[in-house]
């Protein structure tokens, strides 16, 4: 099938803006954006509207639109949902995945194990699993919430941690979660789910404490 201009669109922006492209606060310019895409007004617009919904674009009153600003106060909400849902989805996953989902895993993490991989395509890697064991769970609606929630994490990445972070750890922890899946067992697999958002959470917390000292507390 086919994508709509509208989605081409809502994903490269979105990519823009997790990629640090659109940098937090800039101002949204449309003409510019269809320039730059070399897609029309309308899906522009529409991929925009989406963006406010899922909170990566701002629109302030008689200013205009904006990229949003990362609200360092909310990394415990964003950290507990996700630990929450990815240990859902992976349960779900372990019951409904095929092989062939598994092997396109192992595909991917092939890549990240490869000496020398770059950190942004380590990253990749790491998006990659997710998605893989997202769409093994068969749930739209966890689906669409945790590729949300993951793009803000990505973000996060790529403005505290893209110099500094080991992925290969990350790519690690995936093949034991591989391992887990492969063999149906459901509840390790969800525990290793649940150790590998919460290892992400606090290599951003460390690394904003840093970047930012006091007057950022955890909670």
């Amino acid at each position: 099938m086919s994508m709509s201009l509208s989605e081409q669109a809502y994903r490269q922006l979105r990519a823009m803006i997790v990629r640090i492209e659109l940098a937090p606060g800039q101002v949204i310019k449309e003409d510019e954006l269809q320039a730059r895409l070399g897609i029309g007004r309308t899906p522009i617009r529409e991929a925009l509207q989406r963006l406010v919904r899922d909170q990566f674009v701002t629109v302030i009153p008689r200013r205009g639109m904006f990229v949003s600003n990362i609200d360092v106060s909310e990394l415990s909400m964003l950290y507990e949902t996700r630990a929450m849902l990815e240990p859902y989805a992976t349960r779900l996953a372990c019951t409904r995945g095929k092989p062939e989902q598994w092997d396109a895993m192992d595909t991917c993490l092939r890549r990240g194990e490869r000496a020398g991989a770059p950190a942004a395509e380590l990253i990749e890697v790491d998006r990659e699993c997710h998605e893989i064991v997202w769409a093994a769970a068969a749930n739209r609606f966890l689906n669409d919430t945790l590729d949300m929630l993951y793009a803000q994490s990505d973000r996060l990445w790529h403005i505290y941690l893209a110099d500094v972070a080991d992925m290969g750890e990350a790519v690690a922890e995936h093949r034991v979660i591989l391992e887990a899946l492969r063999d149906g067992d459901a509840d390790r697999a969800a525990a290793l789910a649940e150790a590998h958002v919460r290892l992400f959470d606090g290599q951003i917390r460390t690394a904003v404490l840093q970047r930012l000292g006091p007057p950022f507390h955890e909670s």
